[in-house]
């Protein structure tokens, strides 16, 4: 994957497919401490301690369809490469937290990506997820959270064009104020 902001949507599916009906997505540029990091919560079926143990393990999937599960794995080699780390925490029933640590001056560490496309696209093809988003860099923070865009969009669906727009447009402009 060309860049992070691709890892937390292919988690995110994950997610979904874990059947979680809230995802919270935090982005945490701490330029201080030299650490990006990277933490995606949900509350879907979670794993059992077994299968945390092999998740991030490339040839290893619970998917019946799939040959590997490959997502993970990715991301922890990307946070490997950038002096970093991959954290998985799940409990059975109550959910899943994926935390991955760069380092952020790592000349190896992809580019954050385009979160305003990711969240616009979760959102896209899964109307039925809550999902709560905050950046956080230099003193600074934004927050989307769909339920709260849901409440102010009024008649207009999350899921339609028009709205999806409306919320791309926001999460461009709120990220582009993160590096003013």
């Amino acid at each position: 994957m060309e860049d992070l902001s691709l890892h937390v949507l292919d988690i995110a599916e994950n997610s979904v497919r874990a059947g979680a009906k809230n995802i919270s997505i935090l982005v945490v540029e701490n330029v201080g401490e030299d650490c990006l990091t990277i933490e995606i919560r949900d509350d879907g079926k979670g794993m059992s301690a077994e299968n945390v143990e092999r998740a991030a393990d490339s040839s290893y999937t619970t998917r019946k369809n799939a040959r590997a599960g490959m997502g993970l794995a990715l991301l922890k080699e990307a946070a490997e490469m950038a002096k970093g780390r991959l954290e998985l925490h799940s409990v059975p029933n109550s959910g899943t937290t994926v935390r991955a640590t760069f380092q952020l001056s790592s000349v190896e560490r992809k580019p954050l990506g385009n979160m305003a496309e990711t969240i616009t696209a979760i959102l896209a093809t899964e109307n039925q997820v809550n999902v709560f988003y905050r950046h956080s860099r230099g003193g600074k923070s934004i927050t989307f959270d769909s339920q709260h865009a849901e409440n102010q969009l009024g008649d207009i669906l999350l899921g339609s064009i028009e709205a999806l727009s409306l919320v791309r447009t926001f999460l461009e402009q709120e990220e582009s104020s993160l590096t003013q």
